[in-house]
């Protein structure tokens, strides 16, 4: 099983993910492709995904049972904790007010 979820995309990348998963929401796809196709499927992601971001996540043989990957700004941010791949966040900025 695989699952894409994106923000801010342009529709060309949208019609391209669309060829090969479906789109159950806007913005998430699922599919069960193989692992070759997985990667061309995120390699599609890496060159039209522009000023957007996206998180794909697939089922395999690790401990907690699926792996992801990240790409673009986002406030959540993968972690190795002892093996497992966790998800931590980033501090919200602080806007200063000048006077």
């Amino acid at each position: 099983m695989l699952v894409i979820v994106t923000e801010a995309i342009p529709p060309r990348l949208r019609g391209r993910l669309g060829v090969w998963l479906v789109e159950v929401r806007a913005g998430v796809y699922v599919g069960n492709p193989s692992a070759r196709l997985r990667d061309f499927i995120w390699e599609q992601v890496e060159e039209g995904l522009e000023n957007g971001n996206a998180i794909m996540a697939w089922s395999t043989n690790t401990e907690s049972g699926y792996d992801f990957k990240t790409l673009g700004t986002n406030r959540r941010i993968p972690v190795d904790f002892d093996g497992i791949r966790l998800v931590a966040f980033l501090p919200e900025k602080e806007e200063t007010n000048a006077l």
